[in-house]
């Protein structure tokens, strides 16, 4: 099987990350709204799409 050494050094990194925080989503998740707090980057916030409304299913029974 094909090792692709760009996936494997993200795993790696990943995993050195998450390990620095005891593999704790929290912890994980304040780290990076702090970092993101901290960016000189400009940041688009998208409203969410709202949800599609289906008409309600329609029995096709036919009649004989």
């Amino acid at each position: 099987m094909y090792r692709d050494p760009i996936v494997e050094q993200t795993r790696k990194l990943r995993e050195e990350y998450a390990a620095r925080f005891n593999f704790e989503l929290d912890a994980i998740c304040d780290d990076l709204m702090k970092r993101q707090r901290a960016s000189d980057r400009k940041l688009i916030n998208r409203n969410p799409k709202r949800p599609m409304h289906h008409a309600p299913a329609v029995s096709r029974a036919t009649e004989e």
